[in-house]
């Protein structure tokens, strides 16, 4: 500790940056010591807590209402960048995926029409090939009752 009575030498205090040197030009008990004690103890805390560390306790004493605003200020906005940009990203990827989908939806299209037309092509050929095939049974009927007669003749004839 310092001593009570103050003379005009310097006082040297040691922040995270450059030493400070303070003057000394009154003299009053204990109020220099406990002035000094504050700020040496307040350089200890802000060493050994990062301005970022959320500890509460160490960095209201360092910062100023003004500084925390401004911290808290900085943070917002970082905080709400970030959310723009994930909303962003979010938008872009649904949008890749809606094309995505919108390409496959068109192929899907094109082949049902592709498979509806052949299906189309194959129920005419299908109608086609039964409508054969009845008058093939009814020529094949036909033959067959003029092969039954010439054979009814030619049996006759004998």
């Amino acid at each position: 500790m310092m001593s009570a009575a103050c003379t005009s030498s310097p006082f040297f205090f040691t922040g995270a940056d450059e030493p400070v040197q303070f003057q000394c030009p009154i003299q009053e008990t204990g109020l220099i010591e406990e002035l000094l004690s504050l700020l040496q103890e307040g350089n200890s805390k802000s060493t050994s807590a990062s301005p970022n560390s959320g500890s509460d306790g160490s960095n209201r004493g360092v910062y100023s209402v003004d500084e925390r605003k401004q911290r808290r200020m900085t943070s917002n906005r970082e905080s709400a960048r970030r959310s723009r940009w994930r909303k962003k990203k979010h938008l872009e990827d649904l949008t890749e995926e809606a094309n995505r989908l919108k390409m496959e939806n068109r192929e899907l299209k094109n082949r049902l029409g592709f498979a509806a037309e052949k299906c189309h092509v194959m129920w005419r050929e299908n109608e086609r090939l039964e409508a054969e095939s009845l008058a093939l049974w009814a020529r094949l009927s036909h033959l067959n009752r003029v092969l039954v007669a010439m054979q009814t003749m030619q049996q006759s004839q004998y």
